[in-house]
């Protein structure tokens, strides 16, 4: 994501949709493609991600649950084999849902702070915490992707901007808080899962980033660890 100018607030962040970590995302649906008759590498994976019956050969209906999976979450192409981007945005899901309510258990946060946003580049997951004490989260996020990534460290927001338009991409980015340059948090519109990640921005579901615009300020923290996968 390009810098921007202190008050122009030239931001970019390309789409992606945050949700639930129960679920899968609901994105635009994708135009059909055909459905692979080929396992893939990751097959029996996928089975079990899926709740389908795991014996790594591919079925009509292994290969429909695969594909659903892929074009709710934009990974292409969506044709129902179990490659290693797929089975890459599964893996980040079971991890995400293993976290639960305790996503600073390792303290890696600050919690001297009083009230910061984190954000684990790691587990592609943000929260707000004051103290010790969870306010809200965690959420799944879409951080920047390889060549693009979400600056680390101690940051704060300086500039907050509700119905913000990124004159660099032409863009809506609405609710967004910048924090470091032209990254900021900000709503979006496909799946949070959607490879290969934004521009640097922390990418949010509109629910997620409303609730962040109500719960933070400017001068509040934010810090970023970890490192995305594939960057």
């Amino acid at each position: 994501m390009g810098d921007i100018r202190r008050r122009s607030a030239v931001a970019l962040g390309l789409t992606a949709l945050a949700a639930p970590l129960t679920l899968a995302a609901t994105a635009a649906p994708a135009q059909a493609a055909s459905c692979s008759t080929q396992a893939g590498p990751y097959q029996k994976q996928a089975e079990k991600f899926l709740g389908r019956p795991v014996d790594g050969k591919q079925s009509s209906a292994d290969c429909k649950a695969i594909q659903a999976f892929q074009t709710r979450n934009g990974i292409t192409p969506n044709i129902g084999y179990a490659g290693p981007v797929t089975w890459g945005v599964m893996d980040l899901i079971t991890k995400q849902r293993a976290v639960g309510k305790t996503p600073n258990k390792n303290g890696a946060c600050p919690v001297n702070k009083g009230r910061i946003a984190c954000v684990n580049l790691t587990l592609q997951l943000s929260w707000i915490q004051d103290g010790k004490r969870l306010v809200y989260g965690p959420v799944p996020v879409r951080t920047g992707r390889d060549g693009f990534e979400t600056r680390t460290g101690l940051k704060k927001i300086y500039w907050r901007h509700i119905d913000h338009v990124s004159s660099l991409y032409n863009v809506k980015m609405p609710y967004s808080q910048f924090f470091d340059g032209g990254q900021a948090f900000h709503s979006v519109g496909v799946s949070m899962w959607n490879p290969p990640g934004s521009h640097g921005c922390v990418n949010m579901t509109t629910t997620d980033a409303k609730t962040y615009w109500s719960l933070l300020r400017t001068g509040d923290d934010v810090f970023v660890y970890g490192r995305k996968p594939g960057t």
